[in-house]
C-alpha cells in the first residue's frame, strides 16, 4: 500500500505503534474543548465505532476499557477522523460527565507558566 492510498484513499488502515497502539485525542463536540488524550488498539477502535461509545487501551492497567465503565461518564461519540497518516484518532464527543479521572471537566485543567501549573478556573 502506498503513502497515496493512505494519505488519501478511503481505506482504514491505522498505523498502529509497536506496542499495537495508535494515539486518540478526544473533544467535546459542542465547545471543541479538548477533554483528553488517551490509546487505542484495533479492538479498542472496532468496539468505539461498532458501540458508539470511546473505549480505550489503557497502558497502565494493561486491558481494554470503556470509558465510564466505573464513574457513569461515558463519551458518546459523534465523530471519528483519523489524521492524514493515519497515526492518529480524533474523537468528537459529547460527555456525560468529567472526562478526567479526577473529576476534571478536561484533563487538561492545568497550564504551563514557565515552570509552574497554573490551575485553569473555567
Amino acid at each position: 500500500m502506498s503513502d497515496d492510498d493512505v494519505e488519501q484513499g478511503t481505506i482504514l488502515r491505522p498505523r498502529w505503534d509497536a506496542n499495537g497502539l495508535i494515539t486518540a485525542v478526544v473533544t467535546d463536540h459542542a465547545s471543541g474543548e479538548a477533554l483528553m488524550l488517551a490509546h487505542m488498539n484495533a479492538d479498542a477502535l472496532a468496539r468505539t465505532i461498532e458501540s458508539g461509545v470511546a473505549w480505550f487501551w489503557s497502558r497502565s492497567r494493561g486491558r481494554l476499557w470503556k470509558k465510564g465503565e466505573s464513574s457513569g461518564n461515558v463519551l458518546a461519540v459523534v465523530e471519528i477522523r483519523i489524521d492524514c497518516d493515519q497515526d492518529a484518532i480524533w474523537i468528537r464527543a459529547n460527555p456525560a460527565g468529567p472526562a478526567c479521572h479526577t473529576g476534571e471537566r478536561s484533563c487538561f485543567y492545568r497550564r504551563i507558566e514557565g515552570e509552574v501549573l497554573v490551575r485553569d478556573e473555567q
